[in-house]
């Protein structure tokens, strides 16, 4: 059986994602149905709905 870490580890470093978010293009009624939904969702503290606005925005419509 073996001893049980008696010290702590040492902590875990992320990295920092410094990307800016992705804006609207202009005329696109879904980037801009996205920037809304991204912008209510900022209001009330979803930062999950925030980051997925951000995915779909990047790939919205591929090539755009």
């Amino acid at each position: 059986m073996s001893e049980p870490t008696r010290y702590s580890a040492l902590p875990i470093e992320l990295p920092l994602n410094l990307e800016r978010e992705p804006d609207p293009v202009e005329g696109c009624e879904g980037c801009a149905e996205l920037a809304s939904v991204r912008g209510r969702a900022r209001v009330v503290g979803d930062w999950t709905t925030v980051s997925d606005c951000n995915v779909y925005m990047r790939r919205h419509p591929e090539g755009h």
